[in-house]
Protein backbone atom coordinates (compact mmCIF):
# COMPACT_ATOMS: atom_id res chain seq x y z
CA UNK A 1 0.00 0.00 0.00
CA UNK A 2 1.38 3.41 -0.94
CA UNK A 3 1.68 5.86 1.97
CA UNK A 4 -1.35 8.24 2.01
CA UNK A 5 0.41 10.66 4.40
CA UNK A 6 -2.17 12.26 6.64
CA UNK A 7 -3.69 14.57 8.01
CA UNK A 8 -3.55 16.57 4.77
CA UNK A 9 -3.67 14.35 1.70
CA UNK A 10 -0.32 14.43 -0.10
CA UNK A 11 -1.99 15.22 -3.43
CA UNK A 12 -3.32 18.47 -1.96
CA UNK A 13 0.04 20.09 -1.24
CA UNK A 14 0.74 21.37 -4.79
CA UNK A 15 -2.65 23.11 -4.84
CA UNK A 16 -2.17 24.54 -1.35
CA UNK A 17 1.36 25.78 -2.03
CA UNK A 18 0.33 27.33 -5.36
CA UNK A 19 -2.52 29.23 -3.71
CA UNK A 20 -0.25 30.43 -0.90
CA UNK A 21 2.44 31.48 -3.40
CA UNK A 22 -0.03 33.49 -5.50
CA UNK A 23 -1.42 35.09 -2.33
CA UNK A 24 2.07 36.14 -1.24
CA UNK A 25 2.78 37.68 -4.64
CA UNK A 26 -0.49 39.60 -4.52
CA UNK A 27 0.43 40.83 -1.05
CA UNK A 28 3.86 41.97 -2.22
CA UNK A 29 2.18 43.89 -5.03
CA UNK A 30 -0.11 45.50 -2.42
CA UNK A 31 -3.22 44.20 -4.16
CA UNK A 32 -4.91 43.87 -0.82
CA UNK A 33 -8.40 42.83 -1.94
CA UNK A 34 -6.98 40.19 -4.28
CA UNK A 35 -4.60 39.02 -1.55
CA UNK A 36 -7.50 38.71 0.89
CA UNK A 37 -9.35 36.59 -1.65
CA UNK A 38 -6.20 34.51 -2.02
CA UNK A 39 -6.14 33.87 1.73
CA UNK A 40 -9.74 32.68 1.59
CA UNK A 41 -9.02 30.40 -1.39
CA UNK A 42 -5.88 29.02 0.26
CA UNK A 43 -7.86 28.27 3.39
CA UNK A 44 -10.60 26.53 1.43
CA UNK A 45 -8.17 24.39 -0.57
CA UNK A 46 -6.38 23.34 2.63
CA UNK A 47 -9.73 22.51 4.23
CA UNK A 48 -10.82 20.58 1.14
CA UNK A 49 -7.84 18.24 1.38
CA UNK A 50 -8.33 17.59 5.10
CA UNK A 51 -8.12 13.99 6.24
CA UNK A 52 -9.66 13.69 9.72
CA UNK A 53 -9.29 10.72 12.04
CA UNK A 54 -12.31 8.41 11.96
CA UNK A 55 -13.48 5.77 14.45
CA UNK A 56 -14.36 2.59 12.54
CA UNK A 57 -16.99 0.21 13.99
CA UNK A 58 -15.40 -3.01 15.20
CA UNK A 59 -18.43 -5.29 14.81
CA UNK A 60 -17.70 -8.35 12.67
CA UNK A 61 -19.39 -8.37 9.26
CA UNK A 62 -19.85 -4.60 9.09
CA UNK A 63 -19.53 -2.71 5.80
CA UNK A 64 -18.74 0.98 6.28
CA UNK A 65 -19.07 3.88 3.89
CA UNK A 66 -16.11 4.39 1.53
CA UNK A 67 -16.88 8.11 1.20
CA UNK A 68 -18.37 11.15 2.87
CA UNK A 69 -21.49 12.48 1.18
CA UNK A 70 -25.11 11.81 0.39
CA UNK A 71 -26.55 8.44 -0.63
CA UNK A 72 -28.19 9.01 -4.02
CA UNK A 73 -28.96 5.41 -4.99
CA UNK A 74 -29.72 2.09 -3.29
CA UNK A 75 -30.89 -0.72 -5.56
CA UNK A 76 -30.49 -4.38 -6.49
CA UNK A 77 -28.94 -4.97 -9.90
CA UNK A 78 -26.92 -7.49 -11.85
CA UNK A 79 -23.46 -5.93 -12.07
CA UNK A 80 -22.00 -6.89 -15.44
CA UNK A 81 -19.08 -4.45 -15.21
CA UNK A 82 -17.09 -5.19 -12.06
CA UNK A 83 -18.26 -8.11 -9.87
CA UNK A 84 -20.37 -9.95 -12.50
CA UNK A 85 -23.02 -11.03 -10.02
CA UNK A 86 -26.27 -9.88 -8.43
CA UNK A 87 -25.50 -7.10 -5.97
CA UNK A 88 -26.77 -4.22 -3.89
CA UNK A 89 -25.52 -1.02 -5.52
CA UNK A 90 -25.07 1.99 -3.25
CA UNK A 91 -23.99 5.32 -4.75
CA UNK A 92 -22.60 8.16 -2.64
CA UNK A 93 -22.26 11.67 -4.07
CA UNK A 94 -19.51 13.93 -2.71
CA UNK A 95 -19.81 17.68 -3.17
CA UNK A 96 -16.86 20.06 -2.86
CA UNK A 97 -17.52 20.56 0.85
CA UNK A 98 -17.17 16.89 1.80
CA UNK A 99 -13.98 15.15 2.91
CA UNK A 100 -12.69 13.48 -0.25
CA UNK A 101 -10.38 10.83 1.19
CA UNK A 102 -11.87 7.38 0.49
CA UNK A 103 -11.72 4.40 2.87
CA UNK A 104 -11.97 0.62 2.62
CA UNK A 105 -15.54 -0.63 3.32
CA UNK A 106 -14.65 -4.19 4.40
CA UNK A 107 -11.44 -6.20 4.98
CA UNK A 108 -9.98 -8.48 2.35
CA UNK A 109 -7.42 -8.73 -0.44
CA UNK A 110 -7.42 -6.45 -3.47
CA UNK A 111 -8.14 -8.68 -6.44
CA UNK A 112 -8.13 -6.15 -9.26
CA UNK A 113 -7.81 -2.40 -9.90
CA UNK A 114 -8.93 -0.89 -13.20
CA UNK A 115 -8.53 2.76 -14.19
CA UNK A 116 -10.77 3.59 -17.13
CA UNK A 117 -10.51 6.99 -18.89
CA UNK A 118 -13.83 8.58 -19.77
CA UNK A 119 -16.01 11.67 -19.76
CA UNK A 120 -16.64 14.21 -17.01
CA UNK A 121 -20.41 14.52 -16.78
CA UNK A 122 -22.08 15.46 -13.52
CA UNK A 123 -21.32 12.61 -11.09
CA UNK A 124 -24.84 12.44 -9.64
CA UNK A 125 -26.43 11.38 -12.94
CA UNK A 126 -26.87 7.98 -14.61
CA UNK A 127 -24.88 9.24 -17.58
CA UNK A 128 -21.99 10.12 -15.27
CA UNK A 129 -22.10 6.69 -13.65
CA UNK A 130 -21.89 4.94 -17.01
CA UNK A 131 -19.54 7.15 -19.01
CA UNK A 132 -17.29 9.08 -16.62
CA UNK A 133 -13.69 8.22 -15.89
CA UNK A 134 -13.46 5.75 -13.02
CA UNK A 135 -11.16 3.61 -10.92
CA UNK A 136 -12.73 0.27 -9.96
CA UNK A 137 -11.39 -1.98 -7.22
CA UNK A 138 -12.64 -5.48 -6.41
CA UNK A 139 -11.87 -7.05 -3.04
CA UNK A 140 -12.25 -10.65 -1.90
CA UNK A 141 -12.34 -12.06 1.63
CA UNK A 142 -13.16 -15.20 3.58
CA UNK A 143 -16.63 -13.83 4.35
CA UNK A 144 -17.76 -12.68 0.90
CA UNK A 145 -16.93 -13.86 -2.60
CA UNK A 146 -16.13 -10.31 -3.64
CA UNK A 147 -17.34 -6.75 -3.51
CA UNK A 148 -16.59 -3.75 -5.68
CA UNK A 149 -15.91 -0.10 -4.89
CA UNK A 150 -15.68 2.36 -7.76
CA UNK A 151 -14.37 5.93 -7.64
CA UNK A 152 -16.13 7.97 -10.32
CA UNK A 153 -14.89 11.35 -11.58
CA UNK A 154 -17.36 14.20 -11.88
CA UNK A 155 -18.03 17.46 -13.68
CA UNK A 156 -15.36 19.28 -11.68
CA UNK A 157 -13.30 16.30 -10.50
CA UNK A 158 -10.49 15.60 -12.96
CA UNK A 159 -8.18 13.40 -10.93
CA UNK A 160 -8.78 10.06 -9.25
CA UNK A 161 -6.11 8.87 -6.82
CA UNK A 162 -5.91 5.26 -5.65
CA UNK A 163 -3.15 4.26 -3.23
CA UNK A 164 -4.22 0.61 -3.11
CA UNK A 165 -2.44 -1.94 -5.29
CA UNK A 166 -3.36 -5.41 -6.51
CA UNK A 167 -2.59 -8.01 -3.85
CA UNK A 168 -2.78 -5.58 -0.91
CA UNK A 169 -4.38 -6.86 2.26
CA UNK A 170 -6.78 -4.10 3.34
CA UNK A 171 -8.72 -3.48 6.53
CA UNK A 172 -12.01 -1.72 7.26
CA UNK A 173 -11.62 2.06 7.42
CA UNK A 174 -8.14 2.10 5.83
CA UNK A 175 -7.50 5.12 3.62
CA UNK A 176 -7.03 4.03 0.03
CA UNK A 177 -7.51 7.06 -2.23
CA UNK A 178 -9.29 10.30 -3.01
CA UNK A 179 -11.01 12.17 -5.84
CA UNK A 180 -10.32 15.87 -6.35
CA UNK A 181 -13.14 18.41 -6.30
CA UNK A 182 -16.54 16.68 -6.32
CA UNK A 183 -17.43 13.17 -7.46
CA UNK A 184 -19.09 9.91 -6.40
CA UNK A 185 -18.25 6.43 -5.14
CA UNK A 186 -20.32 3.37 -6.13
CA UNK A 187 -20.31 0.30 -3.90
CA UNK A 188 -21.35 -3.16 -5.14
CA UNK A 189 -22.19 -5.49 -2.26
CA UNK A 190 -23.21 -9.17 -2.41
CA UNK A 191 -26.85 -9.97 -1.67
CA UNK A 192 -25.77 -11.69 1.56
CA UNK A 193 -25.34 -8.18 3.01
CA UNK A 194 -28.34 -6.65 4.77
CA UNK A 195 -28.45 -2.98 3.76
CA UNK A 196 -28.67 -0.52 6.64
CA UNK A 197 -28.84 2.76 4.72
CA UNK A 198 -31.40 4.42 2.45
CA UNK A 199 -31.46 7.03 -0.29
CA UNK A 200 -31.06 10.58 0.97
CA UNK A 201 -28.99 9.74 4.05
CA UNK A 202 -25.68 11.47 4.71
CA UNK A 203 -22.73 9.20 5.49
CA UNK A 204 -19.14 9.50 6.70
CA UNK A 205 -16.24 7.49 5.30
CA UNK A 206 -14.94 4.83 7.65
CA UNK A 207 -17.70 5.38 10.22
CA UNK A 208 -21.22 5.09 8.80
CA UNK A 209 -22.51 1.52 8.56
CA UNK A 210 -23.95 0.72 5.12
CA UNK A 211 -24.72 -2.94 5.70
CA UNK A 212 -24.13 -6.08 7.74
CA UNK A 213 -23.41 -9.64 6.70
CA UNK A 214 -26.15 -12.02 7.74
CA UNK A 215 -25.03 -14.00 10.80
CA UNK A 216 -25.06 -17.31 8.90
CA UNK A 217 -22.68 -15.91 6.26
CA UNK A 218 -19.99 -14.63 8.64
CA UNK A 219 -16.80 -16.63 9.05
CA UNK A 220 -13.96 -16.34 11.49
Amino acid sequence: MKDPRVPIALEGYPFILFCVFVTLILGQLELLIAAACGIVVSGFVTWFFRDPVRTTPDESGTFVSPADGKVILVEKIFDDRFTHMDVHKISIFMNIFNVHVNRIPYPGTVQEITLQPGKFYSADTDRGSLHNEYCAMTVTSDSVTKYGVVQVAGLVARRIVCWAEKGDRVTTGMRYGLIRFGSRVDLYLPLSVKIAVSKGEKVRAGESVLGMLQADDQKD
